[in-house]
């Protein structure tokens, strides 16, 4: 007897408000919830609670929406401004980078493997694929850890890492691909045709992402839509297209859906604050459900006789592949302080990206395959822990953190303003000791071009005037067109006492 619609959503809402509860307390613990959501899946498949799920395809395809929508949204938070400085960097990362990974760490299991009885058929081109389903440092874990612990990094170190971690994708998907047919018909690799089509992938794929991105920007300018709510849709919509449609025309739809976001999130558009939260809440959306359905498909048991090897694999690329492939890559970039290099080093997140790619040779009936996703699972668990844990402490011993805003985020005031504006809002609490020099707005120390723009008292708001009397516990909304303006209203404030 089949399971029920209503079994099947009672058991996803359940599972959902678990990974919630998870990523909460993960968040407090300094935990990645990612981490968390992938070990939700595992305790409740079929060593846990017993949810059965086998379906490869299923997971392929749910994996490979989420990844589409986590790329799209990235970029659509990625500005050019922010990114500019560091293309060179990122794009070397992005594919020579990868490249290197794949090749040492593929030459590292190749001679780890053969030691162990389990992997005794394991060949030099399986352990290249499987070095390259792990090659690519994974978009939603780095997403996720730098943007969700609101960590500020110095020497445009965040946008390096977001734009590698955004478009090294489609060089592990490409390799990972060249291996698998390499193997399947068991011939001499023929690398110039490898190198060909892979780089027609990417020119394609980004070519793709721009033009289809500008055309995106015009249509939803110039469509007039009755209903405001259905213009994130409409950017969703293009999401999908620009993914799919890149795909007919032989390119890679990732390189494609990330430049895509990046060229419409830079752009103005209709209801761009609207389609921005609406595609945050999309991209976690998705990361929840990819890492639940990933975590379903892994049995635990399984990994155990994989622990020494994993281990193994999981320390090299830690500290010896990734860094090293990190370290020739940026050689040409001589300004580059070594600290930097040690802590991009770091950041080589592994997540669902290698997972999803390991679910390809799967699908595809590779030799070994089911050794190479339960090795590759072990290993994301590993980075997961080790470096996704560290990342605040590394950057702050490494004396890469800047000291976070000082700024509150509004809580009592549902209020955004677009990013051309260049606007800068928080919130006051207004205390006793904040009132000394009188109680009307206009004896509160403000600075030029900062306004007061609406009190909230006893769940009321009114727009306030110069001689509007503020009252113990009013909250205070202040705007200012320059944040150090907004600093120094906090500085003053807090001169007198005032909470912020």
């Amino acid at each position: 007897m089949g399971i029920s619609i209503e079994a099947l959503l009672l058991g996803i809402s359940i599972l959902f408000f678990l990974s919630i509860l998870a990523g909460k307390a993960g968040f407090k613990f300094g935990v990645p919830a990612l981490l968390l959501f992938l070990s939700v899946g595992m305790l409740s498949g079929s060593d846990g609670l017993g949810i059965q799920f086998e379906n490869i395809q299923a997971a392929q395809i749910i994996g490979s929406v989420a990844l589409c929508i986590i790329l799209f949204s990235g970029g659509m938070d990625t500005k050019f401004s922010d990114i500019r400085p560091i293309i060179p960097q990122g794009i070397i990362l992005a594919t020579v980078g990868v490249l290197l990974t794949a090749i040492l760490t593929g030459i590292a299991i190749w001679w780890i493997m053969g030691m162990t009885t389990a992997a005794a058929g394991i060949g030099l081109t399986t352990s290249l694929l499987l070095a390259a389903t792990m090659s690519s440092t994974d978009s939603a874990s780095v997403f996720s850890i730098l943007r969700s612990k609101g960590l500020n990094l110095k020497n445009n170190l965040r946008p390096m890492l977001e734009l590698e971690s955004g478009s090294n994708d489609p060089m592990a998907y490409i390799l990972t691909i060249t291996l698998i047919e390499i193997i399947k018909m068991d011939a001499a690799p023929n690398y110039w045709l490898a190198g060909g089509v892979l780089l027609m992938q990417l020119v394609i794929g980004a070519a793709a992402g721009y033009l289809l991105g500008r055309l995106a920007v015009r249509i939803i300018n110039q469509v007039e839509i009755d209903n405001s709510s259905l213009y994130p849709i409409l950017v969703f919509t293009f999401c999908i297209f620009i993914f799919s449609a890149t795909y007919f025309i032989k390119g890679n739809g990732y390189l494609a859906v990330y430049i895509g976001g990046l060229v419409i999130g830079n752009s103005r558009f209709v209801h761009k604050r609207s389609s921005l939260n609406f595609f945050d809440g999309m991209a976690w959306m998705s990361q929840l459900l990819m890492f639940l359905t990933l975590g379903l498909l892994v049995n635990p048991r399984e990994l155990v006789p994989i622990i020494v090897p994993g281990l193994v694999i999981s320390f090299l690329m830690i500290f010896i592949t990734r860094p090293l492939s990190v370290f020739l890559c940026m050689l040409p970039f001589r300004k580059m302080q070594l600290r930097d290099k040690i802590f991009v080093s770091w950041v080589g997140l592994r997540g669902a990206v290698p997972i999803i790619f390991a679910i390809i040779p799967l699908a595809e009936g590779v030799p070994h395959a089911r050794l190479m996703f339960n090795i590759v699972f072990f290993c994301t668990l590993i980075s997961l822990i080790v470096q996704g844990t560290s990342l605040s402490r590394m950057a702050v011993w490494l004396g890469l953190a800047e000291k976070p805003s000082e700024l509150k985020k509004l809580q009592d005031f549902d209020v955004e303003f677009s990013d051309e504006i260049k606007s800068v809002t928080t919130e006051i609490t207004i205390t006793a000791q904040a009132l000394r020099s009188g109680d009307y707005l206009m004896n509160l120390p403000l600075p030029d071009n900062t306004l007061a723009v609406m009190v909230k008292r006893d769940n009321k708001y009114f727009v306030p005037k110069g001689k509007t009397a503020l009252k113990e516990n009013d909250k205070l909304l202040i705007i200012t067109d320059d944040h150090e303006a907004l600093m120094q209203t906090v500085r003053n404030l807090n001169s007198t006492d005032a909470t912020v």
